[in-house]
């Protein structure tokens, strides 16, 4: 007699050996008793998305999708939700229906992540003026953060305002009005922030970090946790700010993820405390 038929998903971006979306899904399956499930990382070029996607069978419920993959699906889906839509950026593909009838649905959960994972370390502080650092999918799904958090007029920090003209439409759809400059204006501007988020990839804010000077008066989120802590994150904590660790926003953003792919809440106490012991071997 045959067993049950196994639900696949997977997190997919180039390079992916380093995710920590499989350890944070694979506890939630495990909380939930959903023995039936496997959740693998891939390693898919942008080149090689199209076929990907096409192939997916019934058994999928879901992609998770990291970089550079989060704006290259969104022409490969039959269904965009609002907000991904509006942000231009999808991290969550939902498989729905089989056959015939099977509909992808792109989702955003990176905002809900960082919403959550900023209000941690705010903890009920207001948001009046708010620092981004580079202008990438993160960086739309960061506006549309602090747009929630009550923050629409943030100041942008770009290595090259002519590379930025993706951002500047999201936030056009979002409604949001960032004021764009240099990211050679970051020591100056980060440290009198309400809140700041470095969106840059892993070791970009390295320079930044060390030109700081003087007392941050906010939180600072830098989405990168490789090395952890980032060395933004560790001279903002020297200097006296607060800080929150990327691997909180990679946290609630999966467990929204979960929450959709499975349509059970997912068990956050199961999938932080693996995340914890990940990160601490």
């Amino acid at each position: 007699m045959a067993g049950p038929a196994v639900r696949r998903a997977a997190v997919l971006g180039h390079p992916i050996a380093h995710s920590l979306s499989p350890t944070l899904h694979r506890a939630a399956y495990a909380a939930l008793g959903l023995d039936d499930w496997r959740y693998d990382a891939v390693d898919v070029t942008e080149d090689a998305l199209p076929a990907f996607v096409a192939g997916l069978g019934e058994q999928w419920a879901g992609l998770s999708l990291t970089m550079p993959l989060k704006q290259t699906v969104l022409p490969l889906l039959e269904h965009v939700e609002p907000l991904a839509q509006v942000v231009g950026a999808v991290n969550t593909v939902l498989v729905q229906g089989a056959g015939a009838a099977r509909t992808l649905v792109g989702a955003n959960t990176d905002v809900h992540g960082l919403v959550v994972a900023l209000r941690e370390g705010l903890a009920g502080r207001p948001v009046g003026t708010a620092v981004v650092l580079g202008a990438g999918a993160t960086a739309s799904s960061t506006l549309a953060a602090l747009a929630e958090l009550g923050c629409t007029a943030p100041l942008v920090l770009v290595r090259s305002l002519a590379r930025s003209g993706a951002l500047m439409r999201s936030a056009h759809r979002m409604g949001v009005e960032p004021v764009f400059r240099s990211l050679e204006d970051a020591p100056r501007a980060v440290v009198a922030a309400d809140v700041v988020v470095s969106t840059l990839p892993p070791r970009a804010a390295d320079d930044l970090a060390a030109a700081l000077d003087g007392r941050p008066t906010g939180v600072l989120l830098d989405v990168a946790y490789d090395p952890r802590p980032t060395a933004l994150h560790a001279r903002w904590t020297e200097l006296g700010g607060t800080a929150v660790g990327g691997e909180r926003m990679l946290l609630h953003q999966a467990a929204e993820q979960v929450r959709l792919m499975t349509g059970r809440p997912a068990p956050l106490a199961a999938m932080d405390a693996a995340l914890e012991a990940c990160l601490a071997d």
